[in-house]
């Protein structure tokens, strides 16, 4: 069985826990995706948002935040912490991180805003507001947008890199 360069995991074992790492980090993003239309489907917003749509605006912001934590230690850990050797993977990275990380602060304004524990109540005692919701929401799907497809280029290159990799063991 072959192994990588440091003689620690087997590189099929390697590759096979990269790819369920990769598909459940695709299926977070699918739910995501679903809570975001459903969310954006309830438009137009008002001052206040009635209970079920707060809930909804909850459990988005929720699946927000794990969504991107999930990307940052499944994806980019490795990149992070200088583990990485690939070099398609490490030039892609430098490329397109400075875009994720933009993403990662828009995200985590918007779940500062609008996520229940953490949205301060107005001083008045009256519920909080939403008269911006649907700007911000518009805007994290445009930054959600472009980090999805800087995130599947990625991807697309960490599977294409393992796999040549792979075949070169053999």
């Amino acid at each position: 069985m072959a192994t990588d360069n440091q003689g620690n995991q087997p590189l099929e074992e390697r590759r096979s826990e990269s790819h369920k790492l990769i598909k459940e980090l695709i299926d977070t993003r699918t739910q995501l995706l679903a809570l975001y239309s459903r969310l954006a489907g309830s438009k137009p917003f008002g001052d206040e948002i009635d209970d079920d749509l707060a809930e909804l605006l909850d459990e988005f912001c929720e699946t927000l935040i794990d969504y991107t934590a999930d990307a940052h230690f499944r994806l980019y850990r490795f990149i992070d912490e200088n583990k990485e050797k690939r070099k398609a993977i490490l030039d892609l990275a430098e490329k397109i991180y400075p875009h994720i990380l933009q993403s990662t602060q828009t995200i985590l304004d918007f779940n500062d805003r609008y996520f229940q524990d953490n949205a301060e109540a107005p001083a008045d005692g009256q519920k909080r507001r939403f008269d911006t919701l649907e700007a911000d929401l518009s805007n994290l799907g445009e930054q959600m947008a472009e980090r999805i497809e800087l995130e599947d280029q990625l991807i697309e290159v960490m599977i294409s890199s393992r796999q040549q990799r792979t075949t070169e063991a053999v």
